[in-house]
């Protein structure tokens, strides 16, 4: 299987590429990261067959990564410092997953789900459970937002909607608070969970539990504020997709 390790730590990749090249008739390194970023551009472009992937990283995590990439037909092995809560979420969706610092033994019994993996079918189903679990395990319950000098802590279902402000965003609560925020919308999308919010125009970015209708013709979305936000076109079948999920 052609392999690409992604982890923010040097020396993680080096402990976990000595282990798996014990194995080269099923493990072929091809590539590792420690950007996320990078990775992202180098999954889509090698289009491994098995990802060895850090959940926990500064720049941007394991799930995120996961959300921005295009190409997705490929085993993703969690190598893993999450609490057991978490854990076990990933255990419940059958995903092969790795505690750090890695074991051995834990390693050859990955190698052994993953040479009963046979082809692009498995690898797409196993990808999805992986999303779904740390979707699940990942989504946290307060949001921390610069905002004037200071710091706001939000619990996630206050937030029903941003929208863009020149190089700052504003914040509409359930409430009917509006917060000005001392970031780009874009900037601020990397802070709020992805599971739970979707950039449906380049003004806006929605909670998608907030959302209560799609009006078709006339290509808006009815908040539960009765706010309508406008969703552009190239948008619609992704937004109707996560949505379905």
């Amino acid at each position: 299987m052609r392999t690409i390790i992604v982890d923010d730590e040097i020396a993680a990749i080096n402990s976990l590429s000595w282990e798996l090249r014990k194995y080269p008739d099923v493990i072929d390194i091809i590539e590792t990261f420690t950007s996320p970023k990078e990775a992202i551009s180098g999954i889509n472009y090698l289009k491994p067959d098995c990802v060895f992937l850090d959940i926990e990283m500064p720049e941007m995590s394991g799930f995120s990564l996961l959300d921005r990439l295009e190409y997705r037909d490929f085993a993703v092995v969690i190598t893993t410092a999450y609490n057991q809560y978490a854990l076990k979420a990933i255990k419940e969706s059958a995903i092969d997953y790795l505690l750090k610092p890695v074991d051995g033994d834990d390693i050859a019994s990955v190698i052994e789900k993953l040479k009963k993996m046979d082809g692009t079918h498995h690898f797409r189903l196993q990808f999805e459970e992986t999303f779904e679990a740390l979707s699940k395990a990942s989504t946290p319950q307060v949001v921390k937002i610069p905002a004037s000098g200071k710091i706001l802590f939000l619990r996630v279902e206050e937030i029903v909607y941003c929208e863009s402000d020149g190089n700052y965003s504003k914040v509409f609560l359930e409430s009917g608070e509006q917060l000005m925020v001392s970031k780009k919308l874009k900037d601020l999308e990397e802070l709020l969970p992805i599971g739970l919010f979707f950039r449906v125009h380049n003004s806006y970015i929605v909670h998608l539990m907030k959302v209560n209708e799609y009006l078709r013709s006339e290509g808006y979305l009815v908040l539960s504020n009765r706010i309508k936000i406008p969703i552009s076109r190239n948008k619609k079948d992704a937004f109707l997709e996560r949505m379905s999920q």
